[in-house]
């Protein structure tokens, strides 16, 4: 039938050039007389969206402001990221967690750091998902050794989340039924038991755990029609968007992704290295402030070094380097570990030195063991009662900076304080940083600009941010934190009732996720207005993961900020985000046929 297929071509072209949409339609023929039963918009893939909306580009169907209405957020990272092949898999999920970065892994449960990196380094065909109760600092290595993250404790910024979204990898998190077993190389998900070797597979879309091999589709991080479309969202969004970097690769990949600088490093993250946990330790344990000053000089070169060359990485862009925030028994092993550790020594008959040395260790990691540690020792409280810690940290900024400027690298350092509550700590950070500046250019013979802020990630910091504003040059508001004390949540734990909340309806969303309006939005819009009533040329960003929600996103661009920042794999989500909320606020002043008149108005003739 070559005139009916003819006629067929004709209709469903004219039918998507009249309707700007890719088409599903059903046709039938009945005595050689062709009938168009029913046409509708075409379902697609996240990539298929892509391809569809910048082809419609190419040929003049729709402009690439409509192309940026076509495709969601969440497909963006769904394109970036690789995905759990379910299409043929007959296997119910064993658990669901929280889905805490975005992604898919597949490989080996290991269930210790050390396990993971051992396991790992048998081979690339080897991949390992850490599988944990929960994260802590110490598991870093074993974390890099890792495709992705299982934890039964924590929510959306645990230490897991945090790192995970760093690196780019896969986590689920408060996957309550999840119970690890250490010794016996055990873990058990749901009623079922797996060791340590078996395979698991994790939906980082759903938040749902497989035990079995899933096939991974792996994510198009080389898509240049992404590229494309991409870069016309950069030219409509307004709000600059830079990266929460801790390291120089998470640096690099930011500026791949087209950060417009680093809005939040993470000093205490350079520190998790072995050979600088060492030192670190050394530092927290020691009594005697000579000894402690000398583990800092161990680690002045080190921090020196890295910022060098997160200033070479962002040459020409600013660089926001938050001082140390977490409570010192971060850095030490957990109490279960030492007592196993102390258990093995008295086994195997080590000398009294080597035992005295644990228990020794033993009794100062419970000493700085913290009842409320998300409200305890941390931030420019350390700095208040440590600050000689601040001293190397901000030594190590300038030193750095003034070393790569030398080579013709631009940066201007903004050196950024943690969890203030009032003007008076401010400024005693501030002094303390101002003299430490002096210092370091007498010594060196040659001064650099830099620019000195705080966070805001506590609800007095909100109320007072008028006096504080009136001191630094800029503030960045820390949505975690400031999230879990205005709720009175904790992050880590919250996994425990926030279900419940949402499933009740007292809750719509979780707020570690997509910012809440009425309390923790309430409490920025009034800190925004203090703050730039009092230092109207003040830079106010926002640095909590909210940055890179789609749905948190349309609230904070009705805010006054200068910029975003977010973690790097989020970026292209979020730059994405930012146009299509920067679109949808001038939808008002634009003519947009509806779908249905076009559909009324189409007169094909038969």
């Amino acid at each position: 039938m070559p005139a009916i297929y003819e006629q067929l071509c004709f209709i469903t072209k004219r039918l998507e050039k009249h309707l700007h949409e890719m088409q599903d339609f059903e046709f039938t023929v009945q005595k050689g007389e062709l009938f168009l039963l029913q046409t509708r918009t075409a379902k697609r893939s996240a990539l298929a969206a892509l391809r569809c909306a910048a082809d419609m580009v190419h040929e003049g169907l729709i402009s690439k402001t409509e192309a940026l209405q076509r495709v969601k957020p969440e497909q963006v990272s769904e394109i970036l990221s690789p995905q759990l092949d379910l299409s043929d898999l007959d296997v119910a999920p064993l658990a669901r967690g929280l889905p805490a970065s975005p992604g898919s892994a597949v490989g080996r449960i290991a269930l210790t750091a050390d396990r993971a990196v051992s396991m790992a380094g048998k081979g690339r065909e080897n991949p390992i998902i850490l599988v944990r109760q929960e994260t802590v600092a110490d598991d870093i290595h074993g974390m890099e050794a890792s495709v992705g993250f299982l934890t039964a404790h924590g929510g959306a910024t645990s230490h897991a989340a945090v790192v995970a979204r760093g690196l780019g990898k896969c986590c689920i998190t408060g996957a309550n039924a999840v119970v690890v077993n250490e010794q016996t190389r055990t873990v058990k998900i749901s009623d079922l038991l797996l060791r340590e070797g078996d395979w698991l597979s994790l939906d980082g879309l759903s938040g749902q755990v497989f035990a079995c091999k899933v096939p991974l589709r792996a994510g198009s991080l080389h898509n240049g029609t992404l590229h494309e479309f991409l870069g016309w969202a950069q030219c409509v969004g307004t709000t600059p968007i830079r990266a929460n970097a801790d390291t120089p690769a998470d640096a690099e990949r930011a500026r791949r992704a087209g950060a417009s600088g680093i809005g939040l490093c993470r000093t205490e993250h350079m520190f998790f290295a072995p050979e600088r946990l060492e030192w670190i330790r050394a530092m927290i344990l020691t009594q005697d402030p000579d000894q402690r000053q000398q583990a800092l000089n161990h680690l002045l070169p080190m921090q020196k070094a890295d910022f060098e060359a997160l200033f070479r990485s962002m040459d020409g862009l600013p660089v926001t380097i938050r001082l140390i925030d977490p409570p010192l028994h971060e850095f030490l092993p957990r109490l279960e570990e030492i007592d196993e550790r102390l258990r093995r020594a008295h086994q195997r008959g080590l000398h009294v030195g080597e035992i005295a040395s644990l228990e020794g260790l033993r009794a100062r990691t419970r000493d700085l063991q913290e009842t409320n540690p998300m409200m305890g020792h941390r931030g420019c409280r350390l700095g208040i009662t440590h600050p000689e810690i601040i001293v190397m940290q901000v030594r190590a900024i300038l030193e750095a900076a003034i070393a790569v400027q030398r080579r013709g690298v631009r940066t201007v350092p903004e050196i950024m304080v943690p969890l203030v509550a009032g003007v008076n700590e401010v400024r005693a950070m501030r002094k303390l940083v101002d003299e430490t500046a002096e210092a370091v250019f007498a010594e060196l013979r040659q001064s650099t600009q830099y620019k000195f802020g705080a966070m805001i990630e506590l609800p007095r910091a909100a109320v007072c941010a008028g006096p504080i504003a009136k001191e630094v040059d800029f503030l960045s508001f820390g949505t975690n934190d400031l999230t879990q004390m205005t709720f009175g949540f904790s992050r880590d734990d919250a996994r425990k009732y926030l279900d419940a909340y949402i499933e009740a309806g007292i809750l719509n969303k979780d707020p570690f996720i997509t910012i809440d309006r009425e309390g923790v939005g309430a409490l920025m819009q009034m800190a925004i207005e203090r703050a730039r009533d009092a230092n109207p040329g003040i830079k106010i960003g926002v640095c909590g993961e909210h940055a890179g929600d789609p749905e948190s996103i349309e609230f904070l661009e009705t805010l006054d900020l200068n910029y975003l920042s977010c973690s790097p794999a989020r970026i292209p989500a979020a730059q994405l985000a930012l146009a299509r909320t920067a679109i949808a606020g001038e939808a008002h002043a634009a003519t947009v046929v509806p779908m249905e008149t076009r559909q009324e108005t189409l007169g094909i003739a038969m």
